[in-house]
């Protein structure tokens, strides 16, 4: 079959599958986990700019997930300001902590990093937690307002998922924009080598500083859209571990793709729920499940696909690479 076409029925049955899922799903339950999986994939495409194209690591998604979501809520509930102005600045104000978090970032690298980033994570959730007079507290923010298109409210899971699925959509046509544009260039060569791209004129201050506000943004956003699902938003949801789920979506999905962040969420927000009939043994074989998807699909799952849209044989190119004297 000629490969354009194949390319195209393709994307034409993702698009049937992602509209007809709200009729697919058994009961709001699992539709309200459809609704997850959207916001987290935003969030996932968010950490891809900065993990997945720039190549550094970051542990401080979560973080910015809860700022957003805590602007959003705060200046709905205290504030009666309306969803579609919380919504914007809920994405700049994490941004601009991204940036905060970017510019002491700058001379770090590696695991330094990591533990840096680490730590604002923490710092966040335990001002959420601590600052009482403003963030209400470990109580939490109830009452957080449906959001409202004209006359219309999304109290509904099925006219939220709808709502959800625009700005996924958005998310993802602004990654593959991205990865083809100049800057996205600029990302990966950082990602290859910081000295050579430094020498052929990549502002690296700059590019690191921007993927760390460009990831922020959209972690941001996603939590405003979060704290307006739910209604109801507490410290706990923005722990360091969701920090580690996020980035496991990215690394089990394919880092540094379009398709990685998206495929990871929505495995990594629906597999732990179906598992949990196994009761207390569905969290041992869920790790399972990630330790041998690393190890045999160390690059995620969607490299696995080669541009011909056919699954490409692992272990033929592992022992090719061996062959050639690669490092395994």
């Amino acid at each position: 079959m000629n490969k354009t076409l194949l390319r195209m029925l393709s994307r034409v049955v993702l698009v049937i599958v992602a509209l007809t899922v709200p009729m697919l799903m058994p009961n709001n339950y699992y539709l309200g986990l459809a609704n997850l999986s959207l916001i987290y994939i935003i969030v996932a495409i968010g950490l891809n700019f900065i993990y997945g194209y720039t190549g550094y690591i970051s542990f401080a998604q979560a973080g910015f997930f809860g700022i957003g979501a805590y602007t959003s809520a705060l200046l709905a509930v205290d504030c009666h300001v309306s969803f579609w102005l919380t919504f914007p600045l809920s994405g700049l104000v994490a941004a601009l902590f991204g940036v905060m978090l970017g510019i002491p970032a700058l001379k770090l690298s590696g695991h330094y990093l990591a533990m840096c980033t680490i730590g604002f994570g923490i710092i966040v959730q335990m001002i959420l937690q601590n600052w009482t007079p403003v963030t209400h507290g470990a109580q939490g923010i109830g009452g957080i307002p449906k959001v409202s298109v004209g006359p219309v409210v999304l109290g509904s899971p099925t006219y939220y998922y709808y709502f959800l699925l625009v700005f996924a959509v958005l998310a993802a046509l602004f990654s593959w924009t991205l990865e083809h544009s100049n800057m996205g260039r600029s990302f990966q060569a950082v990602r290859e080598d910081e000295i050579a791209a430094s020498t052929s004129g990549i502002n690296l201050t700059f590019t690191k500083v921007f993927s760390f506000a460009l990831s922020a943004l959209f972690a941001g956003l996603a939590g405003s859209l979060y704290a307006h699902m739910s209604s109801y938003i507490s410290p706990d949801t923005f722990s360091f571990d969701q920090s580690i789920v996020f980035f496991t979506m990215v690394l089990v999905g394919g880092a540094g793709t379009v398709m990685g962040p998206i495929v990871g969420a929505v495995l990594l927000t629906f597999v732990p729920e179906l598992l949990r009939f196994l009761q207390e043994y569905y969290m041992a074989l869920f790790g399972i499940g990630i330790c041998l998807a690393m190890l045999f699909m160390p690059e995620g799952i969607v490299r696995l696909f080669g541009s011909d849209g056919r699954i490409t044989n692992w272990w033929t190119n592992r022992v090719s690479v061996k062959d050639k004297g690669g490092v395994q």
